[in-house]
């Protein structure tokens, strides 16, 4: 069963990777999970520090931090040992993948309903505070990935920032530094988007085919945590 969903993840995103070696990355990210969880500071899975943005919405002001914290209560529906659960699981993943990756930064997101609608909501990450809430409409998908990849249900490598900006590609700036972003959609049972993965790194071409594949291990396995 694994090896046909990751089959059909990888063909629905025309990505060319291994499919053992995938299935393998499952069964490491699965033995993660196994372990205990401790977290001292409970708040701290629900509540992150964000950057303020551009007046356009556009960017994030890199190394400007909103005042108040983002609280992931208000959008979960309040705080409770289920939800508590989830968030310690993928920040688990979330540790897990990116000891194995080495981005510079790695994110997972959710779709859900906020007050403007829907939007991808940021649940777990490690590098630099970012934006919390990436909206699911066209107009801030003409200059998010995280947004297209929401709307499109395809994934997107780039290898270069800049070339794939200056060739009219989408693309939200949290830090200058990226070069390299790899932004991949999880999936729901019936094939919709439930999330996105974002990773980001200096070196262009940073995303190479064995980083892809601990990347697709894990949305592959997000699918089952946001079901």
């Amino acid at each position: 069963m694994t090896s046909s969903l990751v089959s059909d993840y990888l063909r629905r995103n025309a990505l060319d990777l291994s499919v053992d070696a995938i299935v393998a990355s499952i069964g490491t990210l699965h033995a993660a999970l196994a372990v205990p969880v401790a977290v001292d500071d409970e708040d701290a899975l629900y509540r992150y520090r964000v950057p303020e943005v551009s007046a356009d919405g556009a960017c994030s002001l890199f190394d400007q931090l909103a005042a108040q914290p983002y609280d992931l209560a208000g959008v979960l529906g309040g705080r409770d040992a289920a939800r508590t659960r989830l968030l310690r699981r993928l920040n688990r993943l979330v540790q897990t993948v990116n000891a194995q990756v080495g981005a510079d930064w790695l994110g997972i997101y959710r779709r859900l309903p906020v007050a403007a609608g829907e939007a991808l909501v940021k649940l777990a990450c490690v590098g630099l505070p970012s934006r919390a809430e990436f909206p699911l409409d066209a107009a801030f998908a003409a200059h998010s990935n995280n947004s297209t990849v929401g709307l499109s249900g395809r994934g997107m490598v780039i290898d270069d920032v800049a070339i794939h900006a200056a060739g009219g590609g989408s693309y939200y700036v949290c830090d200058p530094k990226v070069r390299a972003e790899a932004c991949l959609p999880v999936y729901a049972a019936d094939g919709t988007v439930a999330g996105i993965i974002d990773a980001e790194a200096a070196p262009a071409g940073f995303f190479t085919p064995a980083r892809q594949v601990v990347l697709v291990a894990l949305c592959v396995l997000l699918s089952a945590e946001f079901a």
